[in-house]
């Protein structure tokens, strides 16, 4: 017997039939004589149509009001789901966050968790029931609800399962796994069966849509072994663990994955005073204006000696409020002129085998040299390589870097490729 905590997305939530398919499966994990508990995402379009609803009434919603109406999705998901559970014979029970103890801090809309205290799931479980919580949501100190922000059902069902010490948690969604790469750009992408938290992360903070970045972080901080499925169908996914419980084959392959990523932006800064502190200077009013950098490169000016240009990339949401800090810091900063550039995607290559294989490198920047794609930025870390390009070439490097590492699957697999509600 494990006890197991199972995550379903909007997708696989989008209406009655599909809460009553979900009902069955998880009966069938019950009946299996696992102890289960349950997370789950809004019903499809719900917190769209839930985001519509309030711009129609103002244009700035107070957060803590907007908290109490998005958690409303998840409400409706929850109890459906109990509902249907207990129509499949099974005894089940449903738990906003906030009866689940999950306290968070006092950020409405991105709140991070502060402790997990899971007594009503515990006894749920010990009375033989399934429990289902409301992803997304907590409540802070103040006892007002509170929402995680992006990814936050994933990181509800990461954090119970830590909690409860569960044997592992299953993420569902629309797709069969992780893949090699988005199989809507390249269609004989490959399911990876296996595959680090490290990697993973790698993977998800540069593009990859299926797990959340902060899911993932909470997994690698408390060992919650991840088994990535599709609702839709009964095939295995892909786990994600430790690296030490990664097969040590000598056939392993050297690359993973690749991600993409068409929300990143560049900016650039032309004549930047050569001298101690000002890349001090200018990454403090980057960091004031609470963007997120990713890579940075500088060079040595064209234009003037004694001058350096620096372009670093952010995402494109966080471009309006960064070049507003920084033009009203330009005369503290003293650069000539500040560039913004949207039309740039970033491709990052990603595998535990580059620490010990030479020559990824070269295979990468060959194969994009022999697509024609032209590389603004690299980047690098022990397990990843990123490229920013034109944007209009990010779907051919793509394609171009994944047959060049001989990623392609001899046979294209037919797969869905979306989200996995928030």
């Amino acid at each position: 017997m494990a006890r197991v905590v199972q995550k379903f997305g909007g997708s696989s939530v989008a209406d009655a039939e599909s809460v009553k398919r979900v009902a069955k499966r998880i009966a069938t994990t019950k009946r299996a004589g696992h102890e289960v508990v349950v997370v789950v995402s809004a019903m499809g379009d719900t917190t769209d149509d839930l985001l519509d609803l309030a711009t129609q009434v103002t244009d700035d919603a107070p957060k803590r009001e907007m908290d109490i109406l998005l958690t409303a999705g998840e409400r409706i998901s929850m109890s459906l789901l109990a509902m249907a559970l207990t129509a499949e014979g099974v005894s089940a029970r449903s738990y906003t966050g906030q009866q689940a103890g999950l306290v968070t801090d006092i950020n409405h809309g991105r709140a991070s968790i502060v402790k997990l205290a899971p007594e009503r799931i515990l006894r749920s479980i010990e009375a033989d029931q399934v429990a289902i919580v409301a992803g997304f949501q907590g409540v802070n100190e103040n006892n007002d609800v509170t929402t995680l922000g992006r990814g936050g059902s994933d990181t509800t069902a990461v954090a119970l399962a830590a909690a409860l010490k569960a044997d592992v948690c299953e993420i569902y969604s629309d797709v069969d796994g992780l893949f090699s790469a988005d199989p809507r750009i390249v269609p004989k992408a490959k399911k990876i069966p296996r595959i680090s938290f490290e990697e993973t992360l790698e993977l998800a903070s540069h593009g990859a849509k299926i797990l959340h970045l902060r899911a993932v972080e909470f997994a690698r901080r408390y060992d919650v072994p991840l088994h990535v499925r599709s609702s839709f169908s009964t095939l295995e996914g892909t786990l994600v663990t430790s690296e030490s419980q990664k097969g040590t084959d000598m056939e392993d392959p050297i690359i993973s994955g690749i991600a993409h990523d068409r929300s990143q932006s560049k900016i650039t800064l032309v004549d930047v005073p050569d001298i101690p502190g000002s890349a001090a200077r200018l990454f403090g009013v980057v960091a004031a204006a609470d963007a997120n950098i990713d890579m940075i490169v500088q060079n040595v000016s064209t234009q003037n000696t004694g001058a350096t240009d620096i372009s670093f990339t952010l995402p494109t949401d966080q471009v309006a409020p960064t070049r507003r800090a920084l033009e009203a810091a330009r005369d503290e900063l003293g650069y000539a002129e500040l560039r913004a550039d949207e039309e740039v995607g970033l491709l990052s290559l990603v595998g535990a085998g580059m620490r010990s294989n030479p020559g990824v490198s070269a295979r990468l920047f060959s194969a994009l040299w022999e697509a024609g794609i032209n590389i603004e930025m690299i980047s690098t870390s022990e397990i990843r390589i990123s490229v920013v390009t034109r944007i209009e070439d990010l779907d051919t490097a793509v394609r171009a870097v994944h047959t060049a590492f001989e990623l392609d699957a001899e046979d294209s697999e037919a797969v869905v490729y979306g989200g996995t509600g928030r």
